[in-house]
């Protein structure tokens, strides 16, 4: 008997399109049968994009999601023990500044203590592409993320020990960027293992509660560093921490490693990686092409559908990074050190009751996100909230109360909690299609875009504040150079905004697709379930036959296969390129 052809590996769209004459009725088929063939109007590029965007829409379906306790403990304790020694540094920018700065204004100061914070920023992007490489095609997640614990603590408590420019002059200053750089090196890695082996281990239905989780452990760790130097600055005096008590949250770091070594150390690898890296190790073994295999950033930019992912990702967290790091970190110095409204203290403490209520809201908007259709429906609903509520907030600072000042800074937190609430389990799957990728994609998606727009807010807030200040000319009643701050933010909302709807693919594109056309899904993937059914029934006819039995016989004698069984695209050249083993073909459920 004749060995059937193996289906092509595509999309269940594309298949659709090639094998029912029915379904070019349906509108848009059309398009999608021409772009599956190719056109001879596009560049070979496009074409490759094309056909990396119909195999993304074809990836199956996680089904190794038991939400597990212990890698979602892992990834919180992570990003709170990380959070807070990065927070910490921003909270204490003054007192750090006068330390490692004091020959300079007060202005230079701020400005110098934030550059040095920008440097840890600069770094991460180098951090994802390391951590990546060690998450993706080295030891897995849970390695990764210990790791990234180990390399956070040593320079965090050496902070705390690091004499001053008065002991030690020019050289203080200079390792104080370098203990920066290798914090920023760490939490390069850390948020993104977190997001990926915690959204990795959830099923389906708890994905976007999962990531809420996530991202308000990060807000734990300001949280946490929020009420610790809120203590600080209330027991002692100004003098006493502007002298040596800014230390001493540095310190309170070395309490939580031991907590989460234990958490870690019970976290189990994800499944998914796990089967699909042996999977991509067993193809090397087979094909003897091991000199083909190159790191995981090359990968990422090897591929023009993977790139444009990676631009539209970086453009929707924009306005999330930059809003993230005004509100938490900026707004405490632009009340206290800028403004003159209120103490350091009472910054601190309005600080900690707004990360305490944000946190809530974050929680709330993550389980939400599960209930939509589509992943991006609340993403989309948030991005005009924050497109208006920066300014709000910053004109609500103009009222000279402080239920004036709390209101300003709750209602542009909940605008930005629908926005982040669901955005981890966002991050994830959009790299989901492939496990021995997706720990890269997110990672240097994310980090490049809290550098581009997180780390630069600080420095670009304060500039843009002092130009407000000077357009003022000192009129203390000009109220609307008050919200230059804020349109900055609204500008990134519009660029967010633009790049989730028009540039960004995610896999519930199909889901929330035209009805006809996912009835046409539907019977495209049954009719790939056929197939395989057919040769599983094929396999169990040649392994009775034995070692002299007549196979042709045999099988005429049970019944020769139906054509259809038989079944290949017409399109088979469109997935030239594409070396699917035998057996190990997933029919797409993206349904």
């Amino acid at each position: 008997a004749s060995k059937p052809s193996k289906p092509n590996k595509m999309s269940g769209i594309a298949a659709a399109a090639a094998h029912s004459p029915t379904t070019t009725h349906i509108e848009g088929m059309e398009n999608v049968h021409k772009d599956a063939a190719g056109s001879d109007n596009v560049s070979a590029s496009e074409k490759l994009m094309r056909e990396e965007e119909l195999s993304f829409y074809s990836a199956s379906e996680n089904e190794h999601g038991d939400d597990n306790i212990w890698g979602l403990l892992s990834g919180v304790g992570g990003n709170i023990y990380e959070w807070y020694d990065f927070a910490v540094y921003g909270l204490l920018a003054p007192e750090i500044g006068s330390s490692f700065f004091p020959d300079q204004s007060k202005e230079l100061q701020l400005i110098n203590s934030f550059g040095v914070y920008l440097a840890a920023f600069l770094m991460r992007p180098l951090g994802a592409i390391m951590f990546g490489e060690m998450g993706d095609r080295i030891i897995g997640r849970k390695h990764a993320l210990a790791v990234s614990i180990v390399l956070i603590t040593v320079p965090s408590v050496t902070m705390g020990l690091l004499p001053t420019y008065d002991m030690w002059g020019w050289v203080a200053p200079v390792l104080l960027v370098i203990l920066r750089m290798m914090q920023g090196l760490s939490v390069g890695g850390q948020l993104a293992g977190s997001y990926v082996i915690s959204i990795e281990q959830s099923s389906s239905r708890t994905r976007g509660f999962r990531g809420s989780v996530c991202d308000a452990s990060s807000v734990g760790g300001f949280l946490l560093a929020s009420a610790v130097t809120t203590v600080v600055r209330k027991c002692f005096t100004e003098e006493q921490v502007n002298e040596w008590a800014w230390r001493i949250p540095f310190w309170f770091s070395l309490l939580l490693a031991p907590i989460l070594y234990y958490i870690v150390r019970n976290t189990e690898e994800s499944k998914l990686w796990s089967e699909r890296n042996e999977q991509k190790e067993t193809e090397i073994l087979i094909r003897e092409s091991e000199h083909q295999t190159r790191p995981a950033v090359f990968d990422l930019f090897g591929s023009p559908f993977r790139r444009r992912q990676l631009a539209g990702m970086i453009g929707t967290l924009s306005a999330v990074a930059s809003s993230f790091y005004i509100l938490f970190l900026w707004t405490p110095v632009y009340l206290s050190e800028l403004r003159g409204i209120m103490s350091d203290a009472d910054a601190d403490l309005l600080n900690f009751c707004v990360v305490g209520i944000y946190i809530f809201f974050l929680l709330i908007a993550g389980k939400l996100s599960d209930l939509f259709p589509h992943r991006m429906d609340l993403i989309r609903i948030g991005l005009p909230g924050l497109i208006i509520g920066c300014p709000t907030m910053f004109g609500m600072f103009e009222s000279e109360s402080w239920w004036g000042y709390l209101f300003g800074q709750v209602q542009f937190g909940l605008c930005l909690s629908f926005v982040q609430g669901c955005m981890a389990a966002w991050e994830v799957e959009l790299w989901m299609a492939d496990p021995t990728l997706s720990f890269t994609g997110v990672a240097i998606g994310h980090n490049l875009a809290s550098t581009i727009f997180g780390g630069t807010m600080p420095l670009v807030a304060t500039y843009l504040f002092y130009r407000s200040e000077q357009a003022a000319g000192g009129d203390e009643d000009a109220f609307y150079v008050r919200l230059i701050p804020g349109l900055y933010i609204s500008f990134l909302g519009c660029v967010s905004l633009y790049c989730i709807s028009y540039v960004v693919k995610h896999p519930h594109d199909v889901r929330t697709g035209d009805p006809k056309l996912r009835e046409a899904i539907k019977r495209e993937n049954q009719k790939f379930k056929e197939v395989r059914k057919s040769k599983q029934r094929r396999k169990r006819i040649e392994d009775q036959l034995g070692a002299g039995g007549d196979g042709a016989a045999v099988v005429m004698e049970h019944g020769a296969m139906d054509s259809k069984d038989m079944w290949t695209s017409p399109q088979s050249s469109f997935n030239q390129g594409v070396n699917t083993l035998e057996g190990q073909y997933q029919p797409p459920t993206t349904l």
